[in-house]
């Protein structure tokens, strides 16, 4: 079994409360966990080595959505730009 280790310094949300970090950073690490426990997204990390920077651009969100929900979007974002 593989171990993936993903550190993110810094995640810009321009936009959202202050009070909503928490519920975006729960939902982010929940969902990359969902992708990443996937064995063939991990076989494609393994494939691609480090990345030392990833930069996945603009990502719609809807205006209503949930914390939670929003950092579940960036995480899709996120397997988007890792072409998992």
């Amino acid at each position: 079994m593989k171990l993936v280790v993903m550190h993110i310094d810094s995640l810009v949300l321009k936009g959202f409360r202050h009070e909503d970090r928490h519920g975006i950073a729960d939902g982010l690490q929940q969902e990359l966990s969902r992708m990443f426990a996937d064995p063939q997204a991990t076989q494609q990390l393994t494939a691609s080595g480090d990345v030392p920077r990833l930069q996945i651009g603009n990502i719609s969100i809807d205006q209503n959505s949930k914390p939670q929900r929003v950092g579940s979007q960036v995480a899709e974002g996120i397997g988007k730009g890792m072409k998992i």
